[in-house]
């Protein structure tokens, strides 16, 4: 607040690159954290807002509805795992797993158990920063670790094991945990198969049945966060189904515009729907201002079209081929402790707590944008980047780690 880091003015963006008010024209290897998946300037999307302008730009969503939010709403029951077709939309990521929070406390009040009030999830998790949210991201790694004291007390299992890690123990643990405490627990949140800001840790698909197999076994909630992983980003159109998972709950956000307006949903089941309507107060408790938004839900309509007019599967396929044959080779170096790829991320771990300054300014000789944290210098390119332009993010995050 008082002593920022640099940063640099961006005059526009297109296609896959930013410019800078120089005239430095830098590859975008962050999709503006996950959400660009088109790149930028796209003339689909621009459409979309245009034509939804002619008509209205807000209207609230109490008592009235519109078009473009029907048509969202069915369009996201389509698209989700059978079972999930109920959709309330938020206004943000974070907003939308509050929403879901409530959704599962009332749900457990409606079935007359309200001393069910905890959630149970996992180290290593992120899923936003306002309190409930925080409330359920890791409590001693995560960024949000000096709040502890004052948010909601969790119950915390241990991280999911990595692709072919010892599954069987991480599953011991976590079913004494539930065990133990299942008279006060209310639901399970997790990120599918990817942990993001809680440190980008890649897991075992199999952790996901185990979970949906406790949430079943214990009467409880399993919700799951979608928004950094949902849309195609770790290579199937929703994260949970490499695993063969539907969710009770399902929170989607960011690539749902295409970066282009902040939006989300959370989907829910019948049968959640009716516990929490059967709850004291009769309806969901939550009403933000922008819920709705008919420019957000066009130009989402818009992005989902030309998501599946575009060949995502394939294109999210060639950049996470080009990711590893980039990124792989960086394994054997000095202070490098890990590389992860999955879909179309690729993730450099290093050692020690990066200097992000240094690696930014890096990966900008290199002509590239990328915002590492913590210990990683990672990236999530737009689905449409060329495999000449993966190779230079790749070999800007070289460049990031040799300084870093």
């Amino acid at each position: 607040m008082t002593e920022p880091t640099p940063v640099r003015l961006v005059e526009s963006a297109s296609g896959v690159r930013l410019r800078l008010h120089d005239g430095t024209e830098l590859v975008d290897g962050m999709s503006s954290w996950w959400a660009a998946i088109h790149g930028y300037a796209v003339p689909e999307l621009d459409d979309a807002l245009r034509r939804q302008l002619g008509d209205m730009a807000h209207v609230m969503f109490g008592g009235l509805t519109h078009a473009p939010a029907v048509r969202l709403a069915e369009r996201l029951v389509d698209l989700a795992p059978d079972g999930l077709q109920h959709v309330f939309l938020a206004d943000s990521g974070s907003v939308s797993v509050e929403v879901a929070l409530k959704m599962v406390l009332q749900h457990q009040r409606g079935l007359g158990r309200p001393e069910r009030t905890r959630m149970l999830t996992v180290r290593g998790g992120y899923h936003g920063d306002t309190f409930g949210c925080m409330s359920v991201c890791d409590p001693v790694g995560g960024m949000h670790s000096m709040f502890s004291e004052v948010l909601p007390q969790q119950v915390f299992a241990p991280r999911p094991p990595a692709p072919g890690g010892d599954v069987a123990a991480w599953e011991r643990e976590l079913r004494a945990i539930a065990h133990e405490r299942s008279s006060e627990l209310a639901g399970i949140v997790v990120e599918p198969l990817l942990q993001g800001a809680g440190g980008m840790h890649v897991y075992d698909a199999a952790c996901l049945r185990v979970l949906r197999e406790v949430a079943d076994e214990h009467g409880l909630v399993l919700v799951l966060d979608e928004i950094a992983t949902g849309f195609g980003r770790t290579g199937t159109f929703f994260a949970a189904e490499a695993a063969g998972v539907v969710p009770d709950v399902m929170c989607v956000g960011k690539a749902l515009t295409g970066g282009y307006l902040s939006l989300a949903a959370v989907l829910c089941t019948g049968e959640v729907a009716r516990g929490l309507s059967a709850s004291e107060s009769g309806v969901l408790m939550h009403g933000p201002t922008y819920m709705g938004n008919p420019l957000a839900c066009a130009v989402a309509l818009a992005s989902l079209d030309l998501l599946e007019s575009s060949d995502w599967r394939a294109n999210v396929a060639r950049v996470g081929a080009a990711l590893d044959a980039g990124l792989v080779p960086l394994r054997g170096l000095p202070r490098v402790a890990d590389v992860r790829t999955i879909g179309a991320v690729g993730v450099v771990q290093l050692d020690h707590p990066v200097d992000v300054v240094k690696a930014s300014d890096a990966a900008v000789e290199g002509g590239v944008w990328l915002r590492p944290f913590r210990d990683l210098i990672y990236t999530m390119p737009p689905y449409v980047t060329t495999d000449d332009d993966v190779a230079r993010i790749c070999a800007a995050i070289a460049r990031a780690v040799a300084v870093a």
